[in-house]
């Protein structure tokens, strides 16, 4: 099986690989990008309502797995179609070139749609006071917010096995899995889709986290279980679909045991297939050598993120200081700013920050496809930055079980390309959330920015790049392979809360993209010397 930091080094792009690439798209055999199972029945578990009109930018700015809200009486009940729907269901319909184009709630690489969501649940009462949802293992139908009835029962406790009785799952009342189907993103970017998996899983989980966290409802992600037994309860092959991370939502208080399931009897569904798909060895390689055996060994994995008195333990990340760790002093923008010399941000409070619930921002979510050079604000920019990099629910950060695990930026370091933002001279910046404050580390513009995201001109043209960066060989070393899942995942997240934190602004848009990975380490270099990107997206003004 290979290595993660193997798999990294082997997927990256150069522009000389691009050159050598003589790939084509086979658009005669395009994958449908949903799942359709052939025998199992469907269900409605209710229709799609309006989340809470919580700010878009206070529910994504949530860092812990408990709501920063508190919920109305008719929010205390989950609603799982709504959940699903506004994290993976489809927001948009547009005709184009004479075609029916579906786009999703959440941004994904290609717009291929290769990740599924699905829910464990125990007997849920509706949010309307209707019959509710039985308890089952549902699979969620983008397409109609209907779901495949997979099992009927009460099957949660299997995932309390799998996370060793991770307290945020064995007491929630609803816990979905998302995962990735290997082929309908290998039809385009092969080998690339391991990481894309977790791209494309975080802009989903993103979304899920602030429907959750707005509605009021606890939320965490949980990256630390027992893969294949998660696999068996879905009747997924890992070769062909994966689980990638479960997200536990809400609290069960009354006291009841999950605990209840005898051994699960194995499903094989059939599924109908609209394409031949081809083998990619490596992706399913990948996933295998990161999975942990059973509850007890993803107990022991998650201890390692912490050291001995509960604080987080950081993988090659930058403090505030150049290099060498020098402290460097916090100052107001200047008209130029040398290398090493800090600007101070100021993002703007919750009374005065755009007000865009979270529903119309993921409605209005888009992909940006050119850009004004027109400057945009410095308080929006530094807006969008505190609200989108600050810390994600994971379980791996919380101390021995913690109720309120956070990862607090220790395995991605955020940096900037300034191209056009009011009052900050353009030039490479490190962004430290904690501080609200930039440090400069090197010059750049437009020209190098379009190079380093695989020549592609239009990156350049935007306001603001920023990649997301992570120091893989310190990672895997201590956290093994499934750490490199968890760097990749928490780049994701971020990702996708650039996207909502963008779109609260009506005058900003933007777009994920990919990049020439050792070109930017160079370009980032030598702060970044020891780190290789692992998203980037652009903001700034569209283009008139």
């Amino acid at each position: 099986m290979v290595d993660a930091r193997e798999y990294h080094e082997r997927t990256k792009h150069s522009p000389r690989e691009l050159r050598a690439d003589e790939f084509e798209l086979d658009f005669s055999n395009r994958p449908r990008p949903s799942k359709e199972y052939v025998d199992f029945p469907r269900r409605s578990l209710g229709t799609v309502s309006t989340p809470p009109e919580t700010p878009a930018l206070q529910a994504i700015a949530t860092d812990t797995a408990e709501s920063n809200r508190t919920p109305d009486d008719d929010t205390l009940s989950i609603d799982l179609t709504t959940l699903c729907h506004y994290a993976a269901g489809v927001t948009k319909t547009i005709e184009v070139r004479g075609e029916t184009a579906k786009f999703r709630a959440a941004a994904c690489t290609g717009k291929l749609y290769h990740v599924d969501l699905y829910a464990i649940t125990g007997d849920l009462d509706a949010p309307d006071g209707d019959d509710g949802t039985d308890a089952g293992v549902y699979h969620y139908d983008p397409n109609t917010d209907e779901f495949h009835v997979l099992r009927e029962g009460d099957y949660r406790g299997v995932l309390a096995d799998a996370t060793d009785d991770h307290p945020g799952v064995a007491d929630a009342p609803v816990t979905l899995v998302a995962t990735s189907e290997w082929w309908r993103n290998a039809w385009k970017y092969r080998n690339r889709t391991y990481r894309h998996a977790f791209w494309d899983s975080g802009t989903v989980l993103a979304n899920l986290l602030a429907v959750a966290h707005g509605s009021g409802h606890r939320a965490e992600v949980v990256t630390g279980f027992a893969d294949d037994s998660v696999a068996r309860l879905l009747g997924i092959d890992p070769d062909d679909e994966a689980p990638l991370e479960l997200v536990a939502v809400g609290r069960d208080d009354s006291g009841s045991s999950v605990r209840t399931v005898e051994p699960i009897d194995p499903i094989d569904p059939e599924t109908r297939l609209a394409s031949d798909p081809v083998d990619y060895p490596l992706l399913s390689d990948a996933w295998h050598a990161s999975t942990l055996s059973d509850g007890e060994a993803a107990a022991e994995w998650r201890e390692r993120f912490v050291d001995g008195e509960g604080n987080s333990v950081p993988f090659g990340t930058h403090p505030p200081g150049d290099s060498e760790g020098r402290e460097a002093s916090l100052e107001q923008p200047a008209r130029s700013a040398g290398d090493g010399e800090r600007i101070a941000l100021d993002p703007v409070d919750e009374d005065t920050a755009s007000a865009r619930p979270v529903a119309n921002t993921i409605e209005r979510r888009g992909s940006l496809r050119e850009y004004s050079h027109e400057p945009i604000s410095s308080r929006k920019f530094a807006t969008v930055l505190d609200r989108a990099l600050g810390g994600v629910p994971l379980d791996c950060f919380g101390a021995s079980g913690s109720a309120e695990p956070t990862e607090p930026s220790t395995l991605v370091d955020a940096y900037c390309l300034v191209h056009a933002v009011e009052g900050i001279p353009s030039g490479a910046y490190q962004y430290y959330h904690g501080e609200d404050a930039l440090e400069r580390i090197g010059d750049t513009d437009r020209e190098i920015a379009g190079h380093l995201a695989l020549d592609q001109s239009v990156v350049g043209d935007a306001a603001v790049n920023v990649y997301l960066m992570a120091d893989v060989g310190a990672i895997v070393e201590a956290v093994g392979n499934r750490g490199y899942r968890v760097a990749q995942l928490a780049a994701g997240i971020r990702l996708g809360r650039l996207y909502l934190a963008t779109y609260s602004h009506r005058t900003l848009g933007g777009r994920g993209f990919t990049f020439y990975d050792d070109r930017v380490t160079e370009h980032l270099s030598p702060r970044a010397a020891n780190q290789t990107p692992m998203t980037l997206f652009a903001l700034g003004k569209p283009a008139e």
